[in-house]
């Protein structure tokens, strides 16, 4: 059975073993535990493993902020990745800013002793619906 990631199935992350929880704040909290295969040649977190952590922070952040019912496609999204990571990483998103069709959210990651490891700011744009096999 696939996970629910805020009223979606994504499964691209259950391959990661993504996990999806909500903190005290309400906000959307991803996180996923680094096993060798989502490591890189240097035995550290992939970059891509983080990216696509920080960008499933973002969109769940734009959906669930909102009760937006429909999904939402990343249009733009930049990183910055600040030192290499090992063990169980946590994402957190937020809405900066929230329109009619684009949101604008950032998110940080942080390994298991709290340091902050990677950075992100992205755009969102939400989908009026959701067609099986859409959506982030």
């Amino acid at each position: 059975m696939a996970t629910d990631y805020f009223g979606i199935q994504v499964p691209f992350l259950d391959m990661l073993g993504v996990k999806a929880e909500l903190n005290d704040e309400g906000r959307p909290v991803v996180s996923v535990e680094l096993r060798p295969e989502l490591m890189n040649s240097y035995h550290v977190s992939h970059g891509g493993v983080i990216m696509t952590l920080l960008d499933v922070a973002m969109a769940m952040a734009a959906r669930t902020s909102f009760q937006h019912k429909g999904g939402v496609m990343t249009v733009d999204m930049s990183m910055s990745f600040l030192r290499p990571a090992t063990g169980r990483v946590v994402a957190q998103g937020r809405v900066l800013r929230g329109g009619r069709s684009l949101y604008f959210c950032e998110a940080e990651a942080q390994d298991a002793s709290g340091q902050m490891i990677a950075k992100s700011l992205g755009t969102f744009m939400l989908r009026k619906e959701m067609h099986d096999g859409e959506g982030n």
